[in-house]
């Protein structure tokens, strides 16, 4: 099972992180999302120890209570710190310059594109749910049916400076009702508001989109070995994003639909995704 450990990169930023497998073993970085911790990956941890893996899944910059720069400074939180967060962590993590297998959900998929488009001789495979590519999703927005557009509205809701009264109001109501409504087991809801359903954990996490603006910047194509899994129920990105993905990646790609399932693929579905991503792995070995 899972071990809950503290990982340390600087004074003032030491992650909660849950961990298994043994030192040495082929490492495997998990990244969450929004609206959720590093408890989302639990079974995906335990089935990698399992299999012979080295399995790290920290919450993240603003997650964890000791790695919480000042979110009111939103520099603090721009992607190119989160992105050399999770480097930072696998250093840390005695793993040093070794290449790894790198996952992300969410705002962790939008981290995991962009550090395989920054250093892919790292990545062995990357694996993203729900997070299209960036440019398949910008490309998605500018739709003019408009329907990604309007599945992602709550990007922009986000950038008020009440976001955080809105999402946090009658124990976060309304988190509460999306995450459910995706399919979210209810003691997965409970484990990631007892991380997030706070106002200091809830004005980091939005700082994440503070930093980004309503922008995303494009990548170029993807040279590493990806299996992107996208849930057809998945209410915040829609069939033409994640259909699209496949034109911006240049090596080995797997698609894989999970029908009727929501955004939070790891908590709805982990046997089904513990599959994938080992099948996933074990075709590209470090």
């Amino acid at each position: 099972m899972p071990s809950l450990e503290k990982i340390t990169i600087a004074p003032h930023l030491a992650f909660d992180a849950l961990v298994a497998g043994e030192r040495g073993a082929p490492l495997v970085l998990l990244l969450h999302g929004f609206a959720e911790s590093m408890h989302c990956w639990h079974a995906q941890v335990a089935a990698l120890g399992e299999a012979g893996y080295r399995a790290i899944a920290p919450s993240q910059r603003g997650y964890s209570p000791t790695a919480r720069p000042d979110p009111r400074d939103a520099s603090h939180y721009r992607i190119d710190r989160l992105m050399d967060d999770a480097m930072a962590i696998v250093a840390a993590s005695g793993d040093g310059q070794a290449r790894l297998h790198l996952v992300g959900h969410d705002w962790g998929g939008s981290i995991a594109w962009a550090l395989a488009d920054r250093t892919p001789e790292r990545i062995a495979s990357l694996t993203v749910l729900s997070r299209p590519h960036p440019n398949a999703f910008n490309l998605a927005l500018q739709m003019p049916d408009g329907d990604q557009a309007r599945r992602s509205r709550h990007h922009k809701a986000f950038l008020e400076s009440n976001a955080a009264d809105t999402v946090l109001a009658d124990d976060c109501k309304w988190l509460r009702e999306r995450l459910a409504a995706n399919g979210m087991p209810q003691a997965a809801i409970s484990a990631h508001l007892a991380v997030l359903g706070n106002r200091e954990a809830m004005e980091a996490a939005l700082a994440w989109y503070r930093a980004r603006g309503a922008i995303r910047g494009p990548l170029g194509p993807i040279r590493v070995p990806t299996l992107y899994i996208w849930g057809d129920a998945d209410d915040t990105v829609g069939r033409p994003a994640a259909e699209g993905t496949v034109d911006f990646i240049a090596a080995p790609y797997r698609f894989e639909i999970l029908p009727g399932v929501g955004h939070f693929a790891a908590d709805q579905v982990p046997d089904r995704v513990s599959e994938l991503l080992l099948e996933h792995l074990q075709a590209h070995p470090i």
